[in-house]
This record gives C-alpha cells, structure tokens and sequence, in this order.
C-alpha cells in the first residue's frame, strides 16, 4: 500500500469508528459505470460536503491491495447487484490536489511543478511494486502494470479544480495541468486500456469555454443538477432524524439550522459537517467554512453590480429570486452579470437551486447568518449600512409601542432604492416592509401570510429559540386605516393562534394613504397570558 497507489482501507476504517450515516448507495452508481462510455464521473460541490469521505470510502471498496469484506458487508451496497464483482479488483490512483499544492508550497516549488510532482510521486510507488517498470513514463509503466497483473485502474482525484483555482490567470499552469491529465482521460492509446473508471471531485463544474477539453469525457453532476447523485450530496432527512434520535437532539432545529437543498428527487439535503459538529458539540450554531471567494464577491456587491444589494436584501429577508444560470462561466473571475454572481453562490453552498421554478434563496439559518456577518463587514457599502441602522431603529421603535416613529421609517426607507419604482397597491406595501424590517432576520423567523383558520396575517415574526422578545403581527392596508388593520387582526383571533408561543405578542397595524401620500401606525401590546 501507498500514499497514492493502493493507498489502502484505512481511510475508511477511521470513518467508521465515528458515527457513520450509510453513504455506500454512492459506489453502486460508480459500479454501473465501469467499463461503459459512462466511466468517467465529476462530481462538483461546495466545501464540506463529504466528498473527502466519499473519497475515502471508494479507496477502500476497490483497492486491490486490502481486504474489505468486514467493512462493507453489512452495508448498503452488499445488497446491490455486483457487489463482490468490483470489491477490491482494481488498482486505485487516488489523489488531494490541495495536499500537492500545500507541499509545493512548503518546498519552494513553483505551481508549474505540480503536474511533475503527482506523476513523479505516482511513478515511485509504481516502482517499487514493480522494480521492472523503472525508467518507464507514467502512462506506459501504468500501461504495464495493467498487463502484468491483469488489474485495471480506478482515478480518484478529490479536488481536481485545486490547482485551476490556484493558478488563475496562469494559462501556462493551467494548460500543464490539463494536458497532465489528458494523458489518462482522453488518450485513445491509454484510457480504453487502462481506466476503468474515474471518480473527481471539484467546487465547480468543468468550463464551458473548450478550455478544459481535456476532461470533457466526463460526465458530470453539478450543485445544480446532481441527478442520481443528489441523496449523496448531504444527510437526507431521515439521517438527519435519526442522529438526532441518537444525540437527543431537537430534530425540529436542525431542520431550522442546516435544512435547505432541496432537490426534486429526494427533497431536503443536510450540509453534513454542520450536522455532525452540531451532534458532536451539542450545540445548533453556525459551523460553515466560509471560502475567500465568497468574501471576495463583496466588491460586487459593494459596487451594487445590476443591483446586488437589492437582490441580497431580499434574500436575507427570506425571498426567492429568479436566477439565470446558464451565462456562468464556471469559473471565480469572469461575472458578466448579476445572474453569474448568485450562481457562484449557488456551487459555493451559498443559495440553494429550485430547479423546478429556476429561482435561488438562502437554505437555512447557518448561511443567512454568514450573509449577515459579511455584510456587516468593514468596507460595506453606505447604502446597505444606512438601511441596516435604519431597520434596527425601526425594530427597537416598534417593540417600544412608537407608532409615529414606525411610519416615520417606512417613509424613509420607501424613498431609497429598496422601494418598488410603482408604490401603488399592498404588494407594494408589503415589499417595503420586508427591507424595512429586515433587522428583524437577526432574532426572529419570518412568515408570510400565516393562516389562523379566519383569515391569514401579512408578515408574523416569531422570536427564535429561548428569545426572550415579543412576537410580532404585522397587518397591511391600502387606503383604510392602520386601526382597521389591528382590528382584523383580533378578529381574525391571530393572538389566540400564538398562545402556544407563551409570550407577549406585539400588533402592528399599517396602513398607506395614497391621496395623503403618508403611511400610519397604530401599535397594540398582548401581554403574556
């Protein structure tokens, strides 16, 4: 065994001793496609999403070198078709990108070097299984092997796009690299022969532009598409339920917290290392990796780039928004448009995709959290600021009973670039209050029209977990009266509703004069049963 050829099932054995949700569903699918057109696979996600794992986990089920049966036998794929065929049949390459990169680094190396460093590691563990292959070039010493023991290769290259994303703007890297591994994946003298198949993992998809032609064999299965591979992108729910079960945790929060990729097939997918940090530490909380490509995606928005800061405040509020993904590059440089910006927050992890209705919001509350921290950020720009201080004044205002101050503010903030060019109807109205109070985010949940089985309320916000504040009840009116407004909220026996919420409960009636052009607030306090 090696560190690159055979490295062996230990990986995967240290994966077990933790508490493991079966993922081994995932080798099933590599399974159908060894020895079809279909044998080359790029699976691109954000960060800590387990393909480490799933990387790991591969490495053992097919590495000739070791015994796996222990491993796998009570698992999910004993029970598909070919399971013994392919359990340690093959010689494994598998690779980490980033661990070349950390030691090219440490030894001074240029990034040209790299594509030398992998071939020439490759190439002494070769040797030194086979001493008869010395002085051979890669793809003819791997072309031996094969010969010799009648044993062909699987690829397993984690974080493939590592030196891609390292080397940009360093086309003579680059294209180093790329014809590196079109040696093994598009080589009609090498690949039928040699590669049974081939596992890579990346951030983001393969280029579009034919400058990575080099892997365009593979099949690929992005954030955005993921097909068979979606119910191993994260923790299914089910997982999810059941690791609560075993933590005592509340499942209820988790879905709050980690909850929100949602794919049609197999619906809520769990970020997986959140989960796991939040069992393991007993604590729901943010544990996402932030990347400096996210961070540096606020010039963008510092620029307002197509109005950014307006699609991002909607966000946070806990909007959808359309997005048109198919004009992005994939790539962290090149953004003609708003739309290329949410897509690279959509492969970051940043948004989720609804594929069905084509639009992007935040998952859950560990990511909107991330959102506000970088926005609250040095270098924001003024206009987000002043809006942000604009709703905390708004917030403390309307918990405090000041009315005049409520509608105060909303007048302001419907004079900024965060209002509707038409201010002509409720919608309107509604659209200003989800800016307006988008401080709100920080300590409350937000819902939409909430039905109380007589009617359904424009905005309630319920006050997060152990929150010690008010809930609040928001209800809108055109031309009637902002009294009008507290009056259908009590008939319409909305504080009834909340009485399982136990707290106090704050009415906020308001309404928009159109001839007056002036907005009112009439504010009514619920003491806690």
């Amino acid at each position: 065994m090696g560190n690159y050829l055979n490295p062996g099932n230990k990986g995967f054995q240290k994966i077990l001793q933790s508490e493991y949700v079966d993922k081994t569903g995932l080798i099933a699918l590599i399974n159908k496609s060894i020895g079809t057109m279909e044998m080359l696979t790029c699976i691109s996600r954000p960060r800590r999403f387990g393909k480490s794992y799933a990387a790991k986990m591969l490495c053992a089920y097919y590495d000739c070198s070791c015994d796996s049966h222990a491993l796998f036998d009570d698992k999910e794929i004993a029970r598909s078709q070919g399971y013994l065929t392919h359990l340690n049949q093959y010689h494994v390459i598998n690779l980490d990108i980033t661990g070349f990169i950390s030691e090219a680094s440490k030894m001074n190396l240029a990034l040209f070097d790299v594509p030398n460093m992998i071939a020439d590691a490759i190439c002494l563990e070769l040797t030194e299984s086979y001493p008869e292959l010395a002085g051979k070039s890669l793809t003819n010493a791997m072309t031996a092997c094969v010969e010799k023991s009648g044993k062909e290769f699987i690829f397993i290259i984690d974080e493939w796009d590592a030196l891609i994303r390292e080397a940009k703007g360093d086309t003579a890297v680059q294209r180093k690299y790329l014809n590196f591994l079109r040696g093994w994946f598009k080589n009609s003298n090498f690949t039928p022969n040699v590669v049974a198949a081939a596992y890579m993992t990346g951030i983001l998809p393969i280029k579009k532009d034919g400058s990575q032609s080099a892997i365009s064999d593979f099949y690929e299965y992005p954030i955005l598409e993921p097909d068979g591979f979606a119910r191993f992108t994260g923790f299914t729910e089910e997982e999810v339920e059941r690791l609560c079960g075993i933590y005592g945790m509340r499942f209820e929060d988790a879905r709050k917290w980690y909850d929100g990729y949602d794919f049609p097939d197999v619906k809520a997918i769990y970020n997986p290392y959140s989960v796991m940090m939040a069992m393991r530490k007993r604590k729901f909380d943010s544990y996402w990796q932030k990347t400096s490509a996210a961070e540096s995606l606020m010039t963008y928005i510092n620029m307002d780039f197509e109005g950014l800061q307006e699609t991002i405040s909607l966000l946070i509020s806990g909007e959808e928004v359309a997005v048109d993904t198919g004009s992005f590059e994939n790539d962290f440089e090149t953004f003609k448009s708003r739309d290329d910006v949410l897509t690279l927050l959509i492969h970051l992890g940043y948004l989720t995709w609804n594929e069905e209705e084509r639009t992007a919001h935040i998952p859950n509350e560990e990511v909107r959290i991330e959102f506000r921290k970088i926005l609250k950020g040095t270098g924001v720009n003024r206009k987000w600021a002043e809006l942000l201080g604009r709703s905390h004044k708004l917030l403390e205002d309307t918990l405090a009973g000041n009315g005049d101050a409520v509608a105060n503010a909303i007048e302001e903030i419907r004079g900024t670039q965060y209002a509707p060019t038409f201010y002509n109807n409720e919608q309107a109205l509604r659209y200003v209050i989800k800016f307006a109070y988008i401080a709100a985010i920080d300590q409350y949940l937000k819902v939409e029209e909430l039905p109380s089985g007589k009617g359904i309320a424009d905005v309630v916000y319920l006050p997060k977990h152990r929150s010690l504040l008010p809930a609040l009840v928001v209800e809108l009116k055109w031309n009637r009266s902002s009294g009008g407004a507290i009056h259908q909220i009590m008939e319409r026996d909305y504080p009834a509703m909340l009485a399982d919420y136990g707290g106090e409960i704050v009415l906020v009636g308001i309404n928009y004069d159109a001839k007056q052009k002036t907005h009112n607030c009439v504010i009514e306090r619920i003491p806690e049963p």
